[in-house]
């Protein structure tokens, strides 16, 4: 299942509009089916587990942040979210978001990297409460599709280029990540042929496998058996356990807030400054692919789901995760797709895909310590390739040049800041889509002159009168010629705002100083009452 799917789906504005009086009873929303339902959230659990802990690397936290954020997103979301049986774990997206908050809280001092992280987690959750209330959701029908191929090509562009240390490539990113108090140990000398060797031959499993069954995620069985070739030829690579500390037990709750010398971080404006800009992009980007795999699910299963619900969801489950050691994350599009093709459709299927996977973890702790990072690599590897819009770049010379340059700038936006804000990219995205768009609008915007006789010449105007469009608008009257009689017909036209209601009182004023007798007939009301409400001349209106 790859990311393209969503520009199928966007296609149609209706499918991003709510509809709750649809939603199933209470006890329908948990009973189903519960054998596959719980059945289902077991094997979505396994897939979990890899990307939870790759994700954790990324961020530059210890893998166990990581999982408990899996675990407690996935338990919250089945209560409070607005789409029965999708899957909430920490992403890709929203990990990249992290790595320069948390680096710049461990310059600061061992542990701060993680307190500022969860206070960011805490603000995450706020902002998307408040983005529930303030009916955001609507909004994504206003996100084109060249935004979505930017957004996606960039996410993974740059989850492919966090595996590049662990290639052993020495490249700019690789040394930020090396200076990160994490400390992970990169291959080195001969390991780096090895950890190649792994990854190939993990790519092959994870590509190879589906073609003779799917009863088992390829990515899982590719990391099993990456494990036992490590432990059994006793390679000396990188493992999982050199990223940090696995769970030992339930976690706790714990704010992040207090002294330095605790490894917390103040309750200040300060500390608000410092975590803002990432928390409210994490919010934006979170709810971004939220949505998006949200319509993948509505259409999966025909069915209808409350987004903005689906937002304060996200945004409680965020806060929780926060409170208790997790990182922040959102909604999975392959897990989700995986939980309802392997028939789960209730809150029970995202429940147990949550308790199976802290049962897991503790009782597997041992082995999930001796995963080779080659394995991982390989796992993020696949996800990097199944994110990126591949058909939309092989159709770049057959879609519109204002599309491609929507999608360039909001990939090149989102990876020439630094850090690389993915907000940031689909707010400019967004901007030039709606520039691009008023200059085509603008363009269609007609006035014909019309010599009626020696004394009288009509004008007849049709199209969109606004701030782009006005200037089109101007050149067409003659402004230099006075007849006795100037007659505007507006009757196919529309004035949107003050700049429009400025040009039409601009010709009327030019013209009238003139010696003509102007009359602009054919307005409906909107721009009768706009116009009548600006407007500094005075005309009769037919």
């Amino acid at each position: 299942m790859t990311y393209c799917r969503l520009f199928e789906i966007l296609a149609n504005e209706e499918s991003l509009l709510m509809t709750s009086n649809s939603q199933p009873k209470l006890f329908e929303q948990w009973i189903g089916s519960p054998r596959k339902d719980l059945l289902s959230g077991l094997v979505v659990a396994f897939a979990m587990i890899p990307e939870a802990i790759a994700f954790s690397g990324i961020a530059g936290v210890d893998p166990q942040v990581g999982l408990f954020g899996a675990f407690i997103l996935s338990i919250a979301i089945a209560f409070f979210g607005g789409r029965m049986a999708m899957i909430t774990s920490a992403t890709g997206s929203t990990a990249l978001l992290m790595t320069d908050l948390v680096a710049r809280g461990n310059s600061q001092g061992d542990g701060l990297g993680l307190a500022y992280l969860m206070a960011a987690g805490l603000l995450t959750g706020v902002f998307q409460i408040l983005w529930g209330y303030l009916r955001l959701a609507y909004q994504m029908r206003f996100v084109p599709a060249g935004v979505l191929s930017g957004f996606v090509n960039a996410l993974a562009l740059l989850i492919f280029q966090a595996q590049l240390p662990q290639l052993g490539l020495s490249l700019h990113y690789g040394e930020e990540i090396k200076n990160q108090s994490t400390q992970q140990i990169l291959p080195h000398g001969g390991q780096i042929f090895e950890v190649w060797i792994l990854v190939i031959i993990g790519l092959a499993i994870i590509y190879g496998l589906p073609r003779l069954t799917r009863v088992i995620p390829s990515q899982l069985i590719a990391i099993v058996a990456l494990t036992l070739i490590s432990v059994g030829l006793n390679l000396d690579i990188p493992t999982v356990k050199e990223l940090g500390n696995l769970p030992t037990g339930l976690p706790t709750f714990e704010l992040p807030f207090g002294g330095l010398e605790e490894g917390k971080v103040p309750f200040s404006l300060e500390t608000l400054g410092i975590v803002m800009p990432t928390a409210f992009a994490i919010s934006l980007v979170g709810l971004i692919e939220t949505f998006l795999t949200q319509n993948i699910l509505d259409d999966l299963t025909d069915s209808n789901s409350n987004k903005n619900t689906e937002a304060r969801g996200q945004g409680i489950a965020n806060i929780l995760s926060s409170l208790f050691g997790g990182m922040a994350g959102c909604a999975l599009v392959g897990q989700s797709v995986m939980n309802a093709e392997n028939g789960g459709r209730t809150r029970l299927s995202t429940f147990s895909s949550g308790i199976s996977l802290l049962a897991m973890i503790l009782l597997c702790r041992p082995w999930l310590e001796r995963i080779p990072m080659a394995a991982l690599v390989a796992v993020m590897i696949t996800i990097a390739i199944s994110t990126a819009d591949i058909n939309g770049l092989r159709s770049i010379r057959k879609i519109p040049r204002s599309d491609t340059a929507v999608m360039l700038m909001t990939f090149s936006v989102t990876m020439l800041t630094t850090p690389h804000n993915l907000a940031l990219g689909v707010i400019s995205g967004v901007a030039l889509a709606g520039i691009l768009f008023s200059r085509k609008v603008a363009k269609v915007i007609k006035v014909s002159a019309i010599k009626i006789n020696a004394k009288e010449v009509r004008y007849d105007v049709t199209g969109q009168l606004f701030f782009v469009s006005q200037i089109y608008f101007l050149q067409g009257f003659d402004v230099y010629e006075h007849p006795e009689k100037v007659v505007i017909d507006m009757s196919q036209a529309h004035i949107w705002d003050q700049s429009g209601v400025g040009a039409l009182d601009q010709i009327i004023r030019k013209l009238t100083l003139g010696g003509s007798e102007v009359e602009v007939i054919g307005l409906n009301k909107e721009s009768l009452d706009l116009f009548e409400r600006l407007g500094g001349q005075e005309s009769s209106h037919i």
